[in-house]
């Protein structure tokens, strides 16, 4: 499986659990090749709003463009929605990290599996009613 799929089919799984733990959720046409910030998916409970940028691989370390998380910071703050890294490892849960809690080298931003079990968030703690921001 090319990572395009790998990538579209994670978003698909993310998209269905959004929707079986009663949220809406969506995904962004054209995330990731667009001049445009746009993210991968968009979620809400009509309380809270997500906007992810979603990853699914089997390594041990993620790194992202600075410019990929300008954007993700650039459409939450002018949609009104918490940005957030949805970032799933093989074999493991979803975790669900905020940018300030990532690696940041100065030119890319870096997050393993460790930093997620210290600061992500899984699924059901962030869909539950009384998660905290």
């Amino acid at each position: 499986m090319n990572l395009k799929a790998k990538g579209s089919k994670a978003e698909r799984e993310l998209l269905h659990l959004f929707w079986e733990a009663g949220w809406a959720c969506t995904r962004t046409a054209g995330s990731g090749s667009t001049t445009r910030p746009a993210p991968d998916l968009l979620a809400g409970n009509g309380e809270i709003v997500l906007a992810l940028e979603c990853k699914a691989f089997s390594g041990s370390n993620k790194y992202f463009e600075k410019n990929e998380i300008e954007q993700l910071e650039t459409f939450s703050n002018i949609f009104g929605a918490e940005s957030r890294i949805a970032i799933k490892f093989s074999r493991k849960p979803w975790y669900f990290v905020k940018i300030a809690d990532l690696k940041n080298s100065g030119k890319n931003f870096g997050i393993n599996l460790k930093l997620c079990e210290e600061k992500g968030q899984k699924f059901e703690e962030l869909t539950s009613n009384d998660r905290k921001i």
